[in-house]
């Protein structure tokens, strides 16, 4: 895939946000955590999602009741909540044939898209966007306790997936499909506590990178081409990115000859 055509797809998905904000776009329709259970290959591991009833604390780490096993790659500030469009339920299922339920994954958050609006997914947020979940003094003065959330990273994702959905029967690498398509979700930081309960609405309130769609960013990331420094430069110059998506692009910068 070319950069115009990467381009021109990612600006006609991401353009249905980029409107006056604050900008109510979806609804919070569950909200999961996991505890840290006997898993495949004799590990432990928290992937396994359950709906959260109650309302629950959201803090500089994520949710309060949410676990993570494997604290070398899952949690911490850069990996706080995991967001992952229903879509890609919806995908893995028609491509293999396959009934795996939302929540399997080990995602804490799932929307629905207002009226009018298309759905949160990786063609229409972009790294640094910052949504509010639920309502209070930005939106209409009233105060309150909305979570804020920045979106620093896409989320990798790694053979846990494979051993989750293949726990009953013999499945394929289902998590090299999904990098590939680029469809895994995206991890926010957390940029003021507060307080999650499902059916809060969600509203974008910062969008400082308009270009930098995560669709955009896997396809970048997954090509096998090269790409002039200033396709890449951007990119780099995003405060917020998760640093090991940096040293991945650096890598796609065509070398010029002198």
């Amino acid at each position: 895939m070319s950069i115009e055509q990467i381009t021109s797809s990612s600006q006609k998905n991401s353009a249905d946000f980029n409107q006056t904000l604050p900008l109510h776009i979806a609804n919070l329709t569950c909200v999961r955590a996991g505890k840290a259970m006997p898993f495949a290959r004799e590990q432990m591991s928290a992937i396994d999602k359950a709906p959260i009833k109650e309302a629950v604390a959201v803090k500089f780490m994520g949710l309060t009741t949410d676990e993570q096993a494997d604290r070398r790659h899952h949690g911490g500030p850069l990996k706080a909540v995991h967001q992952l469009a229903v879509a890609t339920y919806d995908k893995i299922n028609a491509e293999f044939s396959l009934k795996v339920r939302v929540g399997t994954l080990g995602e804490n958050l799932t929307t629905e898209a207002v009226t009018g609006l298309l759905e949160m997914t990786e063609a229409t947020v972009c790294i640094g966007d910052v949504f509010q979940y639920g309502q209070d003094e930005i939106i209409d003065g009233n105060g309150g306790d909305s979570v804020q959330l920045r979106i620093v990273q896409p989320r990798r994702p790694c053979y846990k997936i494979n051993d989750q959905i293949g726990q009953f029967s013999k499945v394929p690498n289902i998590a090299s499909w999904v990098t590939k398509q680029g469809i895994a979700g995206w991890y926010f930081q957390v940029v003021r506590d507060g307080m999650f309960s499902a059916d809060l609405p969600v509203y974008l309130i910062e969008r400082p990178y308009p270009f930098a769609t995560l669709e955009k960013l896997w396809q970048l990331s997954n090509s096998k081409e090269k790409f002039d420094a200033k396709v890449i430069e951007p990119w780099l110059a995003i405060e917020c990115l998760e640093d090991s998506w940096k040293t991945v692009l650096a890598k796609k910068i065509r070398q010029v000859s002198i």
